[in-house]
């Protein structure tokens, strides 16, 4: 039962939106894109002479374009270059005290939680408007079955994930610039037609019968099921 005092709290509540929406205020939301590591199915060399030395190993490593600048995206956003550009150089602080990690899947939150991380951004850097990326997946639990995903050649998008307002032009949706960058996350259902990863070096054309065969978030499921021994 509502009290006078709650309903006169709903109601100042009620006014502070209304007045927020006049004065062109917009609350931020969580902003998640997909884009294609390797375009065209193939990654380019992009890696130091100590990163091939550590492929030999076991390590790996994907790269390509991660995020892109005034352009509209298949989720009907455009990033203004200025933006990304001020967040670019924010990561690239956070790459560099070993900070910059990523989650297999989608979290519907803005919090990087620590026990699903897989991999790390190790580099980030503009290409004309493209955001390009290189990422390390880790030894973790999460890193070992992305790694094993891949070997199965299962379809994975890279993703950015961030905190911003957005607002309606003649240009399309303009993201605007309180947009925060919080991180890139390795996901199994990309929005945008062909936005999907490939380990280093290997071409897109190595797995097509095994990446046809694996469609459903079911099959998904069960190879990870297996992975863990459940």
């Amino acid at each position: 039962m509502e009290t006078s005092a709650s309903k006169t709290l709903l109601q100042r509540e009620d006014t502070h939106a209304g007045s927020a929406r006049f004065l062109g205020f917009q609350m931020k939301k969580l902003l998640q894109e997909y884009f294609a590591l390797c375009p065209d199915g193939y990654c380019r060399d992009l890696l130091s002479e100590t990163e091939k030395k550590e492929m030999t190993n076991g390590a790996v490593y994907l790269t390509g374009r991660v995020q892109a600048a005034d352009t509209k995206n298949g989720n009907g956003r455009m990033y203004p270059k200025k933006v990304l550009n001020r967040e670019v150089d924010n990561y690239k602080r956070v790459i560099e005290d070993n900070r910059a990690c990523g989650e297999l899947d989608h979290p519907d939150d803005s919090v990087v939680n620590l026990k699903n991380v897989s991999h790390m951004m190790v580099d980030i850097w503009f290409e004309g408007n493209d955001v390009m990326g290189k990422i390390k997946v880790l030894d973790t639990p999460s890193g070992r079955i992305l790694k094993d995903l891949l070997s199965a050649g299962v379809k994975l998008g890279i993703s950015s994930r961030g905190l911003g307002s957005v607002q309606e032009s003649a240009q399309g949706t303009i993201v605007q610039e309180d947009f925060q960058l919080i991180c890139f996350d390795i996901v199994s259902e990309p929005s945008t037609p062909n936005a999907f990863v490939y380990p280093q070096g290997q071409s897109k054309n190595m797995n097509i019968g095994i990446r046809e065969s694996v469609r459903s978030d079911d099959k998904i499921d069960n190879l990870i099921k297996s992975i863990l021994g459940d």
